[in-house]
């Protein structure tokens, strides 16, 4: 008994690996399975994420409405002020916080896939990036535990870089989201912010886009492998007009967290969900994983950061040089891909197709 008293005051105290250190004190008969339970903490690392992605901003919204009807009105009114004076702080550098980056959570969440992290170069510190961050997937796992936490250890691999991974603009204006998004440094995908990561933040920069967007996300099935880049050209306009290098991310298994029903081009139902995303500014695809329809499979992500692209600073590029810089990037990310296919259960005959 008094083992087991102490194993709890263990888990009130401690947080992360205290749990299961204390857990580990309990005599086998009581613990008969701790792999059992490291996967339920896995499971509920990545549940949270999901559910906090999907629902928090809401969430929070609606219950910042409620509070002001009831008598905690006050309370509602000194976070509404507060938030008014901090609306510019996501597009001005965030609010990271490397206590949240570090959490014990976020292990579980890389071991739940697992999820690893593969350098092929080194990225100085005196320069800053743009990582261009492929496929989407459905919830861009791989680029939110590489980039947006420390679970994978980004910053002992490139030590001197700051990741900041870039997300839809809409979910900074969602109480207790934003603020939840910023300490992990994650960022606005919009021009503003990424401006002043790129130019008033000095060097050692890396600024994550996901170039393929949501327009990506609708084509993403488990054994595609299909990025949207074609058209996809004003990161490397902004590259050039910043100076910063261009360096392509692939993620191996990404696409293979979700199955999705793929709707066909000219079909009712792919047409509502392209205007759907031209009015929400994210593609509302039909999805289901293996535990409750929204808990992903696991499966492994291997996510390769490819060679850094060295780019000149131009401060009004023409559309020739954007065309040379964007061919640079295509075949990089090509050639990165076709290196390490057969490495991650890819067959040596599976091409990348760019759409």
């Amino acid at each position: 008994m008094k083992t087991i008293l102490a194993a709890y005051s263990g888990v009130l105290k401690g947080t992360g690996s205290s749990i299961l250190s204390a857990l580990q004190d309990l005599p086998a008969a009581l613990w008969p399975c701790r792999s059992k339970m490291e996967k339920h903490l896995q499971v509920i690392s990545v549940l949270q994420w999901v559910i906090s992605f999907l629902a928090m901003g809401i969430a929070c919204t609606a219950l910042l409405i409620y509070m002001f009807c009831t008598d905690c009105w006050l309370i509602a009114a000194i976070y509404t002020a507060w938030l008014i004076v901090d609306w510019n702080t996501p597009k001005q550098g965030g609010r990271r916080s490397s206590w949240v980056r570090n959490w014990t959570v976020w292990t579980y969440f890389r071991d739940y896939f697992p999820i690893r992290l593969i350098k092929t170069h080194d990225l100085l510190p005196s320069r800053n990036y743009i990582l261009g961050y492929h496929p989407h997937g459905i919830f861009c796992f791989g680029a939110f535990c590489n980039f947006g936490t420390e679970a994978t250890g980004f910053s002992k691999k490139f030590p001197g870089i700051k990741p900041s991974l870039a997300t839809l603009a809409g979910n900074f204006r969602l109480p207790v989201l934003r603020d939840y998004l910023m300490s992990g440094g994650i960022c606005p995908v919009n021009r503003n912010s990424i401006d002043y990561l790129l130019s008033c933040n000095g060097t050692g920069n890396a600024v994550v886009i996901v170039v393929g967007g949501a327009a990506e996300s609708l084509h993403c099935a488990p054994g595609m492998n299909s990025v949207t880049l074609k058209n996809r050209k004003g990161f490397v306009r902004l590259a050039l007009q910043k100076g910063a290098d261009l360096v392509p991310v692939y993620s191996f298994g990404e696409n293979d967290a979700y199955k999705q029903w793929i709707f066909e081009e000219g079909t009712c139902w792919r047409s509502l969900q392209k205007r759907l995303q031209k009015i929400l500014g994210f593609a509302p695809c039909l999805f289901y994983g293996s535990s409750w329809g929204i808990v992903p499979f696991s499966n492994p992500i291997t996510t390769i950061v490819g060679e850094p692209i060295t780019v000149p600073k131009i401060e009004n590029p023409t559309d020739a040089m954007v065309d040379l810089y964007h061919g640079m990037y295509l075949r990089s990310l090509q050639s990165l891909f076709d290196k390490y296919k057969t490495r991650f259960g890819l067959k040596e005959s599976d091409v990348l197709h760019v759409q």
